[in-house]
Parts: C-alpha cells; structure tokens; sequence
C-alpha cells in the first residue's frame, strides 16, 4: 500500500512538473510571437501551434542572419526615398517595387527569400509584432491593380516599418556583429511616405485634411539627422510643378 502510494505521488509530481514546463513554454512563445502565436492558435491549436512556432526558432537558428553595413542600409534608404516619391504619381506600382525592396533587404540580411511563402514565417522570429501587417501589405499589393489607393498607402506604411526594423536591428543578438572605428554604423535617416493626392472622402475642409495626411503620412522612423525628403501631397498640390 505505502509503495502503490509513493509511486502515485511520483506521478502526480512528474505530471505536474510537466505541465509546468508546458505552461512557460507557451508562455514564452507568446511573448515572443505575440499575435502571431494566437492567430496560429486559432487556426491549428495551441499544441500544433507551439510546435510551428518552436520549428520556426530551430529553422532560423540555422541561418547566418546577419546585420547590414553602414554603406548597405544608406543604399537602401535611397531605393527608399525613391519610392516615396514614386507613390505619388503610381501607387500600385510602388507598393509592388516596397514589397520586392522588403525581400531584397531581408535576402541580405541572410533570409531564405525563394519561397515567398515561407519567408513570412521565418521574420516572425525577430519581427512577430510586425508580420500580419506585412501579411496584409502582401494580399494589398497582390490586387494593387484593383486596390483603393488608402489601401496602398496602408501598405507602404507597413513595408516601411518592416523596412525599418530589417535595416536597424540586429536580428540575433548573439549573431550580432560590433562595429568598428574603420567602418562605423551611421544613423539610419528618418523614411518618410507622402500622401498622393485623392478625392475628399470625408467632411474635413481642405486645410485639415491635408494636415491629418501629411502628419500620417511623414511620421519619421528614427530619431536621427534627417535628409532631404520628397514633397508631401499637400506641397505637390499647391504647386505642381515644383518638384
């Protein structure tokens, strides 16, 4: 009797033990995924889910991510200030040129880029808070011939955060590279998005909703030096021919 019963706390405290360890690890993943976690919940299960997720960490482990150079992340800010402008005149044909820039950066950046698919997953390691806002940005630009330009602007919006945490964080701290006096790593310029001009969709007068779109659309992404940005919707307004 006293043997029956000893083996039963044994179990009962290597079942509790388990469930223990069960519980912080789903915790852990969703702290780390956040609402990627309890989207993928929601559609296969909290067990499934755990071991989607856990795979993804095991699958990028193996990659040589790596952060970008000083002189790699100015190039990629001059692609895009290119676009912004761009935007104005051909919105669809900006956001599908932001979302091969995103796969640009993030081939470089040591991602397996060749299924698009697959890549999505992969950056909700280190870009969880991110990814179903580019997840959207891609469904958007995929009907950019028939999408509302709001909708483009919505997704340039979510290429360039993406865009913004692919050129400046250092995905893997430990992979993380210290700069060096011979090559310093520069403060990455503020990207900025200006508002194309479109027809009045609500009851503000013309001065506020120029102001509620420029303040929307020019937010910075960094405190830093800023350079020379394209001309927001209101300016190529007014004046046209100015730019």
């Amino acid at each position: 009797m006293a043997v029956t019963i000893i083996v039963i706390v044994i179990v009962v405290v290597l079942l509790a033990a388990a469930v223990g360890i069960l519980l912080r690890r789903q915790r852990a993943l969703q702290q780390r995924f956040g609402p990627e976690y309890d989207r993928l919940a929601a559609e296969v299960g909290p067990r499934r889910a755990r071991s989607e997720l856990a795979e993804r960490e095991r699958r990028i482990a193996q990659l040589d991510i790596r952060p970008l150079s000083a002189e790699r992340r100015a190039a990629y800010d001059t692609q895009w200030a290119t676009l912004q402008e761009q935007f104005i005149d051909t919105p669809s044909r900006a956001a599908e040129a932001a979302d091969s820039l995103v796969t640009a950066v993030a081939a470089d950046r040591g991602y397996q880029v060749a299924d698009r698919e697959r890549l999505l997953p992969d950056l909700s390691v280190y870009h969880a808070d991110r990814i179903q806002e580019y997840r959207l940005a891609r469904q958007t630009t995929e009907q950019a011939g028939a999408a509302a330009t709001e909708d483009l602007r919505q997704a340039m919006l979510a290429y360039r955060a993406l865009l913004r945490e692919l050129l400046e964080a250092p995905d893997g701290a430990g992979e993380a590279q210290p700069a060096t006096e011979a090559t310093p790593v520069s403060p990455t310029p503020p990207l900025t998005l200006p508002v194309p001009p479109a027809p009045r969709t609500s009851g503000l007068d013309d001065a506020d909703e120029a102001e509620t779109e420029t303040e929307a659309g020019t937010r910075s992404l960094a405190d830093a030096p800023t350079a020379p940005t394209a001309p927001t919707a209101s300016t190529a307004r007014r004046a046209p021919n100015a730019r």
